[in-house]
């Protein structure tokens, strides 16, 4: 069980440590676009082999956005990362077709990366209620991936399909418990 389904244990993980330093939901306000980027990047690349070393470049970027830029939102790094994928998927990829990869993928991308741009200039409270459906909605999208194992490894997936969830119920509880 723990082999075959360590993509959702490394999730529960992953989860915890999120949730354990959280202290508003927007705080995961890059990490839902992160999960785009991700998604968007293995469809640009028709690899979804490249899904587990994106998810970690994604967070190297955010870090390093915090420690050494001041003052600059790392949704927006990483939303600009995308359109930089997306424009090399079409241009040296061939990545246009099929219509379930780089074109389904960047409308995904358009939706949870503006709710992940906008949720710092909305009160904490709402920012934390859309940030948790966003990724409660996410999830249904990383279920649809497990299944049709299409754009990104079915291990990212089932990690993403567990964390999502966990992370928008850690999102509810610390919005609504002051």
């Amino acid at each position: 069980m723990a082999r075959r389904h360590w993509g959702a244990l490394v999730g529960v993980g992953f989860a915890a440590l999120v949730a354990a330093d959280l202290r508003h939901g927007v705080d995961l306000a890059p990490m839902l676009a992160a999960l785009a980027v991700i998604y968007l990047g293995s469809a640009a690349l028709r690899s979804r082999a490249a899904a587990w070393p994106l998810f970690f470049a994604m967070f190297v970027v955010v870090f390093l956005v915090r420690l050494l830029v001041d003052g600059v939102d790392p949704t927006w790094v990483l939303i600009g990362l995308g359109a930089l994928l997306a424009a090399y998927g079409l241009a040296f990829r061939d990545a246009a077709r099929p219509a379930h990869g780089l074109p389904l993928q960047g409308l995904a991308l358009l939706v949870l990366g503006s709710i992940a741009a906008a949720a710092p200039s909305l009160p904490n409270d709402l920012a934390g209620y859309l940030i948790a459906a966003a990724l409660l909605a996410h999830a249904a999208w990383d279920w649809h991936h497990y299944r049709t194992e299409r754009v990104v490894s079915r291990s990212l997936a089932e990690f993403c399909m567990v964390l999502d969830p966990l992370l928008a119920i850690a999102i509810v509880l610390v919005t609504a418990i002051p």
